[in-house]
């Protein structure tokens, strides 16, 4: 049995930036487990299978190398860069039936995807005594300025050099403090320029101990800056070693990232 295979850079102008996805397009699903140990040989932060639904429909599912996850952004991202051209050249427009709902990927006019995705509206956290403290420890630097939840745990710093600077350690302790399997560590205003926000992404307990660019934590950054900042478009940076740039756009109960995708590689798979 061979399966068809497409690595893509996300959010990249070029291969070996943004963050690299593995979409494998499917008549019908496989079994769980197979398309798990496909994504862990993958060994990439996301592998995306879509199975066809008809008229520019599918249905989506995502795995990183150690488990199924109910949303992600960059491997929707090429998926739909796969769907618009090299499936479908002719469409304009494609719909992912997921475990977040429907996501659409659409082709803008400057060559660019567009990408809705629901918007995540985070809160302050009321962490434990000695959290904020204990999460900086794990992450190398100061203990930041702000702590919010929702999808994930949001820390904030004042300063984007903090961010830069953090070297992830063990935060194993503090996310099951959290309940939550993701970090997103973020600056915003002047110290960012020329972007309005910075971030970066870790979630080690699912196999991603950091996310070269991940379209869901804007989904909770794109809101809470968008609020602070009195913007309702932002230009963001997710400052990975391979480094990404994104538009954001906050659309009520939705979010609208922008961004471009690299072909880095056709291939097959043997089963």
């Amino acid at each position: 049995m061979k399966l068809k295979l497409w690595q893509v850079d996300a959010f990249a102008v070029g291969p070996f930036a943004g963050n690299p996805a593995a979409v494998v397009p499917l008549e019908s699903w496989l079994p769980d487990s197979k398309m798990q140990a496909i994504a862990n040989e993958n060994n990439l932060s996301e592998t995306a299978f879509f199975v066809p639904r008809g008229d520019d429909r599918y249905d989506l599912r995502w795995f990183t190398p150690v488990t199924e996850v109910a949303l992600c952004g960059h491997a929707t991202l090429a998926s739909g860069w796969v769907a618009l051209n090299e499936l479908s050249k002719s469409s304009k427009l494609v719909r992912f039936e997921t475990k977040s709902g429907e996501l659409t990927v659409e082709k803008d006019k400057n060559g660019y995807l567009r990408m809705a995705l629901p918007s995540d509206k985070t809160v302050p956290f009321a962490a434990p005594p000695g959290y904020a403290a204990e999460l900086g420890q794990g992450l190398g630097v100061a203990a930041p300025d702000e702590l919010h939840i929702g999808r994930y745990v949001l820390a904030v710093w004042r300063d984007a050099a903090v961010v830069r600077a953090i070297k992830l350690g063990d935060i194993s302790g503090v996310m099951d403090k959290a309940d939550k399997w993701g970090l997103i560590a973020s600056a915003g205003g002047a110290t960012t320029a020329p972007y309005d926000f910075i971030s970066r992404f870790f979630a080690p307990s699912h196999g991603v101990p950091e996310d070269p660019v991940c379209g869901s934590a804007h989904s909770s950054l794109t809101p809470f800056w968008g609020k602070r900042l009195g913007k309702r478009q932002l230009r963001a940076y997710q400052a990975s070693a391979r480094g990404g740039e994104l538009l954001c756009t906050d659309d009520g109960d939705r979010v609208i990232l922008s961004g471009p995708c690299a072909l880095y590689m056709r291939g097959e798979i043997e089963l």
